[in-house]
């Protein structure tokens, strides 16, 4: 890390983009419809990418499929702790480069909204914040503290003259229109009282005192200050309205999915209901909605917050963890930017009108210059309703929207999908032409604590006569953190002859005991509780002095919640040591004020540096012997870069949980022996009704995570180096390098559509293995011809896309020949296998 010091396709409007792309200064200003730019209203279609969670490499192309997707803007957070990670030492370099990432976003033509917070949540360790801030004497953080607003008004100072400096504001010519303070304050403002209150208001003073010229926003915050925005952040925010009549109605968090736990399935939220919230969003007067998230991507290093999060951020968004295009979400909801900004004029400025049908069922018209726009929105989850629209009936499906941008043509509906499904496989890595051997050549070496042999930590250590914090000690430099104390028993031996219990209470995550050197025990919490009590039955020494050392290890600091930062973490105790526990004779030695020495991280890894490209110590690797489900190991390996352009993951299943990183890059935690449940997952998933978390899970009874992502540029084109350090035990001999790519391919589509088929990373359409249009039936994988159909279908397909990475089908009796049926809706369903060419 380099440290330095402070310092429709064809109607959508091709003027979207233009008063961004020419860098051309912008007045930026806002009325109860929506943002101005230069006076003209605006429609603000956005997407969070976070640039820390993928590469400088992926930027481009992440923020290219967004535009592509039909967004105008790109959101992202400002991550203190990622920028500030110690005391006035600041990294922006590699994917933390913000500045670069807004120059990428501002080179694609798109908008981009800052927040800059600087708390962020956002499952990030620590909710953003560095712990050194949680360390400082008499800080009180997120609250009317001196300490604290000091330091938080630095940071911001810096991030906001930062992008001044690079011209990067919308009054510069730059891409930010709005910027935001603090974040989701509102939901924990009740935990700090007055002072909240005072709180917030300081920082709407400190967001004015910056003139920037951009609107400020603080979502979840019924009580912002004027001229502060507040906005809504959740499933759906149709019904949401602002505190101040004059502010926009505004969305900064479209859940588009959610994020993940160890021990916890796949959470699914399907493309019709996201396209739902959004269609009624806009229906309602919405201006300005934002995807949360529309590329999650990976918590690489220690980001992962939680505790408990997983490594991979995913959270089902229209771009995977990879980059790769998640259909149907993305090109069902490309439809719908099209279509809602070809409409941009009469949403921001026609006269809306509001017809309740009952039942759940309701219309909007927009009138603007004798046009008309309309909306007919059915929130009943159960019935579809027919309904009448200026003389003509309209059926709209339970739980959707039909948007009819002259009210008299249904252009689009929510439930009604007409973009291409992928089924993605994983291949084995192929490079020079040949696929890699079945086990990889692996190198060995153990984790050796002097602490576990000599009783004595070595290097720099802390004493205290009681049981600290692990973010005291450790400053959040490490996950890592030893507990060791000793016991004379040649004194005073009390416990003699006795069963001997060791008594640990920890708060957290998860803590490994090792007696005289002698591992005796490890246990770990959940998601659900991270408090627990650790015993295990030990023998001492009697007569000797005994060492006891206890390895406390973190799996993300809590991120959420009021007081958040005052979580404990680590041992607090009490350590005891119980003799004949449970009989009459019982005795407890209580442990937690004997005198401690802490030890942060591990030999390997803070003393040796095994896991760097260049590490100081290449001795003490073995090639034989190679141990397995042994506890505190190293491996490493070499392997070579997969061919092409696809993703690249690694396959580590049958590992236990430790920390993988390649070339020297932390690819982040791994803990693929942590399992979900067996129950509650489904094949099929109904998209009506309120979404939630638990709804449309997939990936029972399998690793939480198995598949880590590699990006690109991590790689070398030959002799790459994965070293893993396993903590729980467990064997490397199943790793597998693979790629990620479009296997199947899927459509069912209304006629008087077009349908685009798509393979990536250079594969082709090889095999067209089902094509029908007239009535054809069944899904992905099971297709079926109906009563009647174009003969010609097959052909037609066959001649336009076989051997095409892409290609573009009208869906009509034109291109396909006469179906021979008599309804009025024809569809088609085509189903092609993508390959090699």
């Amino acid at each position: 890390m380099a440290i330095f010091g402070p310092c429709f396709a064809a109607v959508f409007s091709v003027v979207s983009f233009l008063l961004v792309a020419s860098a051309v200064p912008l007045d930026v200003s806002y009325d109860e419809r929506g943002i101005k730019l230069n006076d003209q209203s605006r429609i603000i279609i956005s997407g969070s990418i976070h640039y820390p969670r993928s590469t400088p490499e992926m930027w481009g192309d992440l923020i290219k499929k967004a535009k592509e997707g039909g967004l105008n803007a790109i959101e992202t957070y400002v991550f203190w702790n990622a920028h500030e990670p110690l005391y006035r030492q600041y990294d922006f370099e590699g994917n933390k480069d913000l500045v670069r990432f807004i120059k990428t976003i501002q080179d694609a033509g798109l908008y981009a909204i800052l927040r800059i917070g600087p708390y962020v949540c956002a499952e990030w360790n620590y909710g953003g914040f560095p712990v050194w801030l949680h360390n400082l004497p008499g800080v009180e953080l997120r609250t009317n503290n001196t300490v604290y607003q000091n330091e938080m008004k630095t940071f911001v100072t810096l991030i906001v003259d930062m992008m001044q400096k690079h011209g990067l504001f919308a009054i510069q010519g730059g891409p930010i229109i709005v910027a935001q303070i603090e974040n989701e304050y509102g939901n924990v403002e009740w935990a700090y009282g007055n002072n909240g209150k005072s709180y917030i208001n300081w920082c709407a003073q400190l967001a004015e005192s910056y003139g920037v010229q951009v609107p400020w926003i603080m979502c979840q915050q019924s009580d912002a200050p004027s001229p502060m925005i507040n906005t809504c952040n959740g499933y759906y925010c149709d019904q949401f309205s602002p505190n101040n009549p004059k502010s926009p109605k505004w969305w900064t968090e479209n859940w588009s999915g959610w994020f993940k736990d160890w021990g916890m399935k796949d959470p699914h939220r399907t493309a019709e209901d996201l396209a739902f919230a959004v269609a009624r969003f806009f229906q309602y007067g919405g201006s300005l909605q934002n995807y949360y998230m529309y590329h999650g991507g990976t918590n690489f290093d220690r980001t992962a917050g939680g505790p408990y999060i997983t490594t991979s951020y995913d959270y089902d968004a229209p771009l995977d963890e990879y980059g790769n295009l998640n259909q149907p979400k993305w090109g069902h909801l490309k439809r719908l930017h099209e279509l809602i900004m070809s409409m941009e004029e009469i949403l921001t400025h026609g006269v809306k009108r509001d017809v309740d049908y009952g039942n759940m069922m309701s219309g909007t018209v927009y009138v603007y210059k004798g046009k008309q726009s309309c909306f007919l929105g059915n929130a009943n989850q159960n019935q579809d309703f027919t309904v009448n629209l200026m003389g003509s009936s309209y059926t709209v499906p339970a739980w959707s929207v039909s948007i009819l941008p002259d009210c008299y043509t249904e252009v689009y509906n929510t439930a009604k999908i007409n973009s291409q499904q992928t089924v993605m496989v994983k291949l084995p890595n192929e490079a020079d032409d040949q696929t890699e051997p079945n086990e990889l050549q692996w190198d060995w070496r153990p984790e050796h604590p002097e602490s576990l042999h000599h009783g004595v930590a070595k290097g720099s250590v802390t004493t205290a006569n009681e049981l600290l914090d692990q973010k005291t000690v450790t400053n959040d430099t490490s996950d890592y953190l030893w507990y060791l104390t000793s016991l004379d028993l040649s004194k005073n031996d009390s416990l003699a002859g006795k069963a001997i219990t060791l008594h640990v209470h920890t708060n957290g995550h998860i803590v490994h005991a090792f007696v005289n050197g002698k591992h005796v025990g490890s246990q770990w919490g959940t998601s659900d509780h991270l408090e627990f009590i650790m015993e295990k039955d030990i023998k001492l020494k009697h007569g000797k002095t005994n060492s006891i050392s206890l390895l406390s290890v973190t799996v993300g600091l809590q991120n959420y919640g009021a007081n958040f930062d005052t979580v404990n973490v680590g041992i607090h105790g009490p350590v005891k040591l119980i003799g004949n526990k449970g009989q009459s004779d019982e005795v407890t030695v209580d442990l937690s004020t004997n005198s401690w020495t802490y030890k942060v991280g591990l030999n390997g890894m803070e003393e040796k540096g095994l896991q760097l490209d260049n590490a100081r110590h290449q001795h003490g690797w073995k090639s034989y012997n190679l141990p397995s489900n042994r506890l505190l190991v190293w491996y490493k390996t070499t392997f070579k870069a997969p061919l092409g352009s696809d993703p690249v993951v690694v396959d580590l299943q049958g590992l236990g949980k430790g920390t993988a990183w390649v070339n020297g890059h932390n690819i982040g935690r791994f803990w693929p022996s942590f399992v979900a449940s067996e129950d509650g997952c489904t094949t099929t998933c109904d998209y009506r009704g309120a979404y939630n978390s638990n709804k449309c899970l997939t990936n029972c009874g399998d690793p939480s995570q198995r598949w880590y992502h590699i990006p690109r540029s991590f790689l070398q084109d030959d002799g790459n180096k994965l070293v893993l350090f396993e903590e729980f035990g467990g064997t490397p001999l199943h790793v597998r390098f693979q790629t990620i790519t479009a296997g199947t391919i899927c459509a069912t589509t209304d006629e008087k559509k077009q349908l685009e088929l798509s393979c990536q990373g250079g594969r082709v359409m090889s095999e067209i293995k089902f094509a029908s249009f007239g009535e054809p039936t069944g899904v992905c994988g099971s297709y079926a011809r109906g009563s009647c159909e174009a003969p010609n279908t097959l052909s037609v397909i066959q001649k336009q896309c076989l051997g095409q990475e892409s290609c573009t089908l009208d869906v009509s009796e034109n291109t396909f020949g006469p179906t021979g049926c008599h309804q009025n809706v024809y569809r088609l369903a085509v189903e092609a296998t993508c390959d090699s060419p």
